[in-house]
Formats: structure tokens, C-alpha cells, sequence
């Protein structure tokens, strides 16, 4: 069973590490790193059940002669060997556990080290995307040339006694100043019919996106802002856990200064310093619970970082719905087609960022697969066929 529960926890967590550096890296060069992985966390357990084998060997064969002897000398000395057996078992299990403590406690670290460089680089995403000033500019016809010259002359050749300028604030706001321009164009005399159909065609394509799409355009500026704010909290909590992953170990240097300073280095020296004092008491075979102790202290940062995954998990897929929302809605303009020429640029760019987005979201943000039973069974070695 232990021998399952191990398999289990280590083989779902190599797993998780790859997933998780297959988007910044080739596929070959993951692949040979989680080969590497495997062999060596397979040469490891290969060693420690062949030493568990023999010893357990004459473990069996000690109780068998307990059962025939009736030599009570010969029992108490059958005994003693028994407990040397038992205790040098409890000390390769022991061994064998801080061993595999390390393993996981350092895939761990580099799993972080890989979000906060994805959370960093959300961070960097978001806020390249337009900002409302840019979104204003497309959405707003009074940014447009040609409609700002229909405005123009519309204000040369009112009437000036049924005619009225609007003030600054509303002349800027989308829907006073087109209405506004209507109202001008159409109670114009001084324009012929034909003036007035070609100042309107001239025009159309503008009134006709900037009014379909200034909602929606808005819409993807305010949920990519919360999407901003809400990676912002991811960033905090992961350089929480970051400092609740290393405490353990008494390092207590931010997960951002280590980054800048490249001190990871320092976390792997820290960590073989405990395990100097876990290996030295496993050695000693004294004080079990303070085996168990340090054991958990190792552990217990594991259990933290898996609940982080859940939550990243959630934000990203979050995220990803959001982007795809935002493609519809972007994608919905059903006349884009016929008013090619008169549609900005900006629009069609971000069009084509957010589709790019999408597959980031897809890929190098992409969800790390530790959920449901499979999170239990990394959590606590747990096959549900058992």
C-alpha cells in the first residue's frame, strides 16, 4: 500500500510539472527532463524496497523460528534480532520519506517559480490592452475626420435662429452629438436633399459601428480591468505561499527579490540544512515525533501550493471565458464587411490580440491539471481502486 501511495503522489506530481513547463519550453526538452525525473525517483524507490525486501526476508524468517524454538534464550535472542530488524526498517522508511520530501518540496518550488513568471506575464498582458482612452477613440464617432466635418459644416450653415450648439460636455458624448447632427442635418434648408444623402452616406458606416459596437467596446475594457485586479490578487497570494513554502526552512527572503537577486540557489542550500538536522535525527533513531514533525513542516507547504493550483486553476478558466466572450462580442459587428474602409484600424487589431489571448490562455497560461480525485491522490497518495 505505501509502496502505492508513493507511486501515486510522485508519478501525479512529475506530471503536474510538466504541464506546467510545457508552455515555456520545447516538448523534447520537457520530455527529457521529466525521463531524468523518473529515473531518478524510480533508482531511489528501486533501492530503498530491495534493502526493505531483504530485511523484511529476515524479518519473516526470524518470526518463523519464534514460532518452532522452544528455547527461551533462543527466543529472547530472536527477539532482540527482530527489534534491530523493525528499527532498521523504521529508519529506511524514514530515509526513504525525507528523500522523496525533498524531491516533491523542490518540484514544488519550481512549480511556483513557474506561476509567478505566468502571473508576472498576465500582469504584463492586461495592461497592454487598450485603455479606455483608446477604446473612447473607437467607439466615439466624434473622433472620426468625417464625421467631425459634417459637425463642422453642419455648425457654418445652421440656422442661427431654430439652431443651438451643444456644450462641450455633450458635444463630446456619443449619443447627444449624433443626434444633435441629425437634428442639424435635417432641419438644414440651406442643404439640398441630395447634399443631405451624401453628407449621411458619407458618414453611415461610422454612426453605424460606433453605435452597435460602443457597448461592447466598453464592456471588454471594464472586465479586462477586473481581470487585471483580480491577477493582482493571484500575485498576492502566491507571494504568500511562497513565503509560507520557505518558512519552514527559515528562508525568508520575498518570492520578488529572490527572482531579481536569482537566489533560488540560496533556497536549495537552506533546504539541505534541514535535511541535514532530518537525516541526522532519522540516523540517531531518537525522537519519532520530532522525525514526524520536521517531515510535515515539508509537507504541509505541498498541501498549500496544491490548494493554490485550485485557485489559479479557477482564474485562468475564468480568464479564458472572459477572452472568448470578448472574441464574440468583437466578431459580432455584422456589417464589418461592407464598411472595411471606414472601420479604424485599432479595432481590427484588437480583434486579432484577442484572439491571440484566447490561445495564450489556451497555452501559456493554460490550467495545471490537479483537480478532484487526482489533487487527493497528490495530496495524500490516495488510489481510488484501492
Amino acid at each position: 500500500m505505501a509502496r502505492i501511495m508513493v507511486h501515486w503522489s510522485l508519478g501525479l506530481l512529475l506530471a503536474t510539472f510538466s504541464q506546467v513547463h510545457a508552455t515555456n519550453h520545447t516538448p523534447v526538452v520537457i520530455d527529457s527532463v521529466v525521463a531524468s525525473l523518473y529515473r531518478d525517483v524510480n533508482a531511489r524507490a528501486t533501492t530503498f524496497y530491495a534493502q526493505s525486501s531483504n530485511y523484511e526476508k529476515k524479518r519473516y524468517t526470524v518470526n518463523q523460528q519464534l514460532q518452532q524454538t522452544t528455547s527461551l534464550e533462543h527466543k529472547v535472542q530472536l527477539l532482540l534480532e527482530k527489534d534491530a530488524i523493525n528499527e532498521t526498517l523504521r529508519k529506511l522508511k524514514d530515509q526513504y520519506l525525507s528523500d522523496i520530501a525533498k524531491i516533491r518540496y523542490l518540484k514544488g518550488l519550481q512549480i511556483i517559480k513557474i506561476l509567478y513568471e505566468k502571473t508576472l506575464a498576465l500582469d504584463h498582458h492586461f495592461a497592454t490592452v487598450s485603455t479606455l482612452n483608446e477604446i473612447n477613440k473607437i467607439a466615439n464617432p466624434n473622433n472620426y475626420d468625417d464625421f467631425k466635418n459634417i459637425k463642422e459644416l453642419l455648425e457654418t450653415d445652421r440656422d442661427k435662429k431654430s439652431g443651438f450648439n451643444l456644450s462641450a460636455l455633450l458635444g463630446s458624448n456619443i449619443y447627444t452629438s449624433i443626434i444633435h447632427s441629425f437634428v442639424s442635418l435635417f432641419t438644414n434648408n440651406q442643404a439640398s436633399k441630395i447634399e443631405k444623402e451624401s453628407s449621411m452616406k458619407q458618414v453611415e458606416c461610422i454612426l453605424d459601428f460606433t453605435l452597435r459596437m460602443h457597448s461592447d467596446l466598453n464592456t471588454i475594457y471594464f472586465e479586462t480591468v477586473f481581470l487585471q485586479k483580480n491577477n493582482e490578487s493571484i500575485m498576492l497570494e502566491l507571494e504568500q505561499l511562497f513565503k509560507e513554502y520557505t518558512k519552514p526552512i527559515n528562508y525568508n527572503t520575498s518570492i520578488k527579490e529572490c527572482r531579481e537577486n536569482d537566489n533560488w540557489s540560496t533556497i536549495r542550500e537552506d533546504l539541505n540544512l534541514y535535511l541535514e538536522v532530518l537525516n541526522t535525527s532519522i540516523a540517531a533513531g531518537k525522537e519519532p515525533s520530532k522525525i514526524r514533525n520536521l517531515q510535515i513542516n515539508l509537507q504541509f507547504p505541498i498541501d498549500r501550493l496544491l490548494q493554490f493550483i485550485t485557485q489559479y486553476n479557477a482564474f485562468i478558466d475564468q480568464g479564458s471565458k472572459f477572452y472568448e466572450k470578448f472574441g464574440i462580442m468583437l466578431n459580432s459587428y455584422e456589417n464589418e464587411q461592407q464598411c472595411a474602409e471606414k472601420i479604424p484600424a485599432a479595432y481590427i487589431t484588437m480583434k486579432q490580440n484577442i484572439a491571440l489571448s484566447i490561445e495564450k490562455f489556451n497555452t501559456a497560461y493554460k490550467p495545471i491539471e490537479v483537480n478532484g480525485s487526482k489533487l487527493k491522490q497528490l495530496l495524500y497518495g490516495i488510489n481510488e481502486y484501492d
